[in-house]
């Protein structure tokens, strides 16, 4: 299985993403509740909480990288991931192998 890439956005709204940096490890969490989107999935980081969401919107997403409508799926109700890139259009973040559904990775 290639390597599945999301779009972090919003970041703005919370902590901004000047403390992002590549390699840093992110956690990922559905939030089926949410009254504006019902595939959200919110981006946390351990220490800080929530800093943004999982891009879902044509306009957010970065390249090739997976909308939450498409990646909601695709992970169990919590994943992990790390930041790959982080550039003035958006962040780029990777989704952990171990924590797509109905894989059996032991590295990432």
């Amino acid at each position: 299985m290639s390597k599945v890439y999301f779009t972090l956005t919003g970041t703005k709204h919370y902590y901004g993403n000047e403390f992002l940096k590549p390699g840093m490890k992110i956690m990922l969490e559905k939030e089926p509740d949410n009254v504006y989107d019902k595939e959200a999935i919110m981006v946390k980081q351990e220490g800080l909480g929530k800093i943004g969401y999982v891009a879902n919107s044509p306009y957010t997403v970065l390249g090739d990288s997976l909308s939450a409508g498409r990646l909601y799926d695709r992970i169990a109700s919590t994943a992990r991931g790390k930041v790959v890139f982080v550039t003035p259009q958006g962040i780029l973040c990777k989704v952990n192998k171990k924590s797509l559904v109905g894989t059996l990775y032991s590295d990432n």
